[in-house]
């Protein structure tokens, strides 16, 4: 039963409820809830429990809750959510992970038919094979341009057909035919648009995202800091393993031009170039050895596992 009362008290229970949400969640999840059924909606609430609760109501209502809220307890990060609250929209509040809750949420999508007048969501394309309809039925396929034809007293659609593009409204021949198929075409239920956590809002593809992502994207960003720094000359932590490397190369090449300069590491250089077959032999004869002590170090946990598994047989039944 909900709650009866005149409509300021309405307002003001409703404004209480969404404080103490506000004061006990610091994470949420903004839905778009276009064409979700009302038991549809029943079921993302129940599967939700008991870590996320889910909040619909009027836009300018909970905009002046949240604010009021945000004035009268000092708590300012739940003011970027306002902006957000745009359309037929609804809050998830949750202490769950956040890419956990939405994958949850996206289970309760539900079928639904081509009505007239509904603007299609997705691309809508008639697979090709037997519908199951007689022969009378070919003008529905005529007035749409499906190519057809009749196999064993049946209409048998011969070629895949886009039978309605995204963006465009569904009208009534399509519905027709759709419904004559048996296709439900569109599917509907909750859907992530903002994600909220902890005054911070950010788009949900940033929840597929894992750490080697994180770190691809952050060595790409460090590498182009580098790659400005050094093509401006002006020095940054990102761009000194490459200056003391350009340098490097730079102290070699003047000691190879020279013949009374040079350092340790610049008499191998010119020892390796004065004989590059010396460095052949030295390069063959190390790979073996190098392959056997990785060998070694491989076998190494293998033994002493055995080692732990020989101790562990060595208690009697009886001790």
């Amino acid at each position: 039963m909900g709650f009866k009362g005149t409509k300021a008290e309405k307002k003001q229970a409703y404004d209480k409820k969404v404080s103490l949400m506000l004061e006990e969640f610091s994470k949420a999840l903004v839905c778009k809830a276009d064409n979700v059924g009302s038991k549809q909606m029943q079921s993302i609430r129940s599967g939700l429990r008991p870590d996320s609760v889910v909040l619909m109501g009027k836009n300018t209502l909970l905009k002046r809750t949240i604010r009021m809220y945000c004035e009268r307890s000092g708590n300012t990060s739940w003011n970027g959510v306002l902006p957000l609250l745009v359309g037929n929209v609804g809050l998830i509040f949750t202490k769950g992970d956040l890419k956990e809750v939405r994958e949850e949420v996206a289970k309760y999508k539900v079928g639904a038919p081509a009505r007239v007048g509904l603007v299609a969501p997705i691309d809508v394309v008639v697979p090709p094979g037997n519908t199951g309809l007689d022969p009378s039925q070919t003008n529905f396929f005529q007035v749409l341009n499906i190519p057809t034809k009749i196999n064993k007293g049946t209409v048998e659609i011969v070629a895949p057909v886009e039978l309605i593009k995204a963006g465009e409204k569904v009208g009534s021949s399509e519905a027709a035919l759709l419904a004559k198929l048996g296709i439900r075409p569109f599917s509907y239920g909750l859907v992530v648009d903002q994600v909220f956590d902890d005054g911070s809002t950010f788009h949900p593809s940033v929840l597929d995202m894992s750490e080697d992502d994180l770190l691809g994207h952050f060595s790409s960003g460090v590498a182009n800091v580098a790659a400005v720094s050094l093509g401006a000359d002006f020095p940054t932590l990102a761009a000194v393993p490459h200056v003391f490397a350009n340098s490097y190369k730079n102290v070699i090449a003047v000691a190879l031009a020279l013949d009374d300069y040079s350092f340790p590491l610049a008499d191998k250089v010119k020892e390796i170039l004065a004989d590059p077959s010396k460095f052949m032999v030295a390069a063959v004869a190390a790979a073996p050895a190098a392959a056997a002590e990785a060998a070694k170090e491989e076998a190494k946990p293998a033994e002493e596992e055995k080692e732990e598994s020989d101790d562990d047989m060595g208690f009697s039944l009886f001790d």
